[in-house]
């Protein structure tokens, strides 16, 4: 945490003004944390000029607070949002002990750590697998569910998920992008300018992917549910 008393433009009234200016909702807090991720007043001035011009918070810091645990991001990563809990909170009531999940369009496998987080404290342990087409995404979910919580695999939604898995998946957790193509330049500046198009556009109407996961079922796979 930077003491930045010394320096009056780097003091918490101050960045909080900035902030406000700048269009930051939460303007207070996001100082707060931005002060204390900091390791220097230069670090500190750095990252407080970034979320000016629209880098999202957790890019800068590099985590975000998801369902309890701190998740690991990499900048034009996809950051998690808070409403994606009620998915991980359905998919984990139908994972029972040593189920087998699969996170389909992962990220950076926030759904799929917060599922077996809370499924393994509710049931007992799952069997977890992600994947995601994006490899700086990819990278972050590895991070993030490390070699004992799951297995992660870069490709497009089923492909890259290894033969032995068929019949054997209870849950499919997929938050896929729904986005039609032309209303991404509608949305909140820090999305379409630092997270990856891929994570947003889904295609003219929307469904382009949950055709994609449509037609996964129907491959094999044996889900009990899908999320």
């Amino acid at each position: 945490m930077v003491r930045s008393a010394a320096d009056p433009a780097l003091s918490m009234a101050a960045i909080t003004e900035r902030l406000r200016a700048a269009g930051c909702v939460y303007a207070e807090d996001e100082a707060q944390i931005l002060v204390a991720s900091a390791g220097s007043p230069e670090a500190l001035r750095s990252m407080v000029d970034q979320r000016v011009v629209g880098l999202p918070l957790e890019q800068i810091v590099g985590w975000a607070e998801f369902c309890g645990l701190r998740i690991t991001l990499e900048p034009g990563v996809f950051v998690p949002r808070p409403r994606s809990a009620l998915l991980v909170r359905l998919a984990a009531a139908r994972a029972a002990p040593g189920s087998v999940v699969v996170d389909l369009a992962c990220g950076s496998g926030a759904i799929g750590a917060a599922i077996a987080a809370q499924a393994t404290s509710a049931a007992g342990q799952i069997e977890l697998h992600a994947c995601d087409i994006d490899p700086a995404a990819v990278r972050c979910a590895r991070r993030n569910l490390g070699a004992t919580r799951g297995h992660v695999y870069l490709g497009d939604l089923y492909a890259p998920l290894p033969a032995w898995l068929h019949g054997r998946v209870s849950v499919i957790a997929a938050n896929v992008p729904y986005v039609p193509t032309e209303a991404v330049v509608l949305m909140p500046a820090e999305a379409k300018m630092y997270e990856p198009r891929l994570a947003l556009d889904g295609g003219p109407t929307g469904l382009k992917c949950c055709a994609g996961l449509r037609a996964g079922r129907a491959s094999g796979l044996r889900e009990a549910g899908t999320c």
